[in-house]
């Protein structure tokens, strides 16, 4: 039986940010774990391994171009074994007021394709808006 791959698109806008600090949101461990709540590891370079929620997602960095592109493999333990690594591409740009995300995330199961989209805004993209606009509000927490 063929393999059945999905693809999520999404661009999403985050205030109070710059592009580099959004950057290492995703990369540094320990702000990572802030934004997310959940327990992540890794570090922010090529060929480095990574987790991320609890261990729920690992992977591996494959490309940075610092401040602008992080280029993963990336499951989840909800992957079935005999899928590949997924592909996410994480595309941050300086935007008035904040910093625009465009995120590519490819090769996932299609059958888990709609629960990961949901999962990027509620897991992802609506936590690292209240972190940043938490650090806003409160700069001496930075």
């Amino acid at each position: 039986m063929a393999l059945k791959f999905g693809k999520i698109r999404q661009t999403q806008f985050i205030p109070d940010a710059k592009p580099r600090q959004v950057y290492l949101a995703f990369l540094n461990a320990r702000t990572h774990t802030e934004f997310t709540g959940s327990k992540a590891t890794g570090r922010g370079r090529v060929g480095a391994r990574f987790t991320a929620w609890d261990g729920y997602i690992t992977g591996r960095t494959v490309q940075l171009k610092s401040g602008k592109r992080i280029v993963q493999e990336w499951r989840t333990t909800e992957f079935p074994k005999e899928y590949p690594d997924s592909r996410l591409e994480l595309n941050f740009k300086a935007k008035k007021g904040g910093t625009e995300i465009v995120m590519i995330h490819s090769k996932i199961p299609a059958a888990q394709t709609a629960s990961y989209r949901e999962g990027w805004v509620e897991s992802y993209w609506d936590p690292l808006k209240n972190y940043f606009q938490a650090k806003k509000s409160h700069p001496s927490k930075s």
